[in-house]
C-alpha cells in the first residue's frame, strides 16, 4: 500500500511544479514552489527518511518560501531607467 501512496504523492508534485513553472504571478509561482518541497517531504516521509522529510519541510517549504515572498515585495515593478 505504500508505493500507491507514493505515486498519488509524485502526481501531486508533479501538478505543483508545472503549475509553477506557467502560472505568470510570480506570488503564485512562489506560492506552488513551497507547495512542491511540501510534497516532496511528505515523499520524504513516506519513504521512510523522517529527517530529511521534516529539514525538507523547514527549509524548502518554509524559509525559503518566506525569504522568495520578501524578495518580490521588496523589489519594485518599474525598472529604475
Amino acid at each position: 500500500m505504500n508505493w500507491e501512496i507514493e505515486i498519488v504523492l509524485f502526481i501531486c508534485l508533479l501538478i505543483a511544479a508545472f503549475v509553477s513553472l506557467y502560472v505568470k504571478n510570480l506570488l503564485t509561482a512562489v506560492i506552488t514552489l513551497s507547495v512542491f518541497s511540501f510534497f516532496s517531504a511528505l515523499i520524504y516521509v513516506a519513504m521512510g527518511a523522517i529527517d530529511v522529510g521534516f529539514t525538507e519541510a523547514v527549509v524548502g517549504a518554509g524559509i525559503t518560501g518566506v525569504l522568495l515572498i520578501i524578495a518580490i515585495y521588496r523589489t519594485n515593478r518599474r525598472s529604475s531607467d
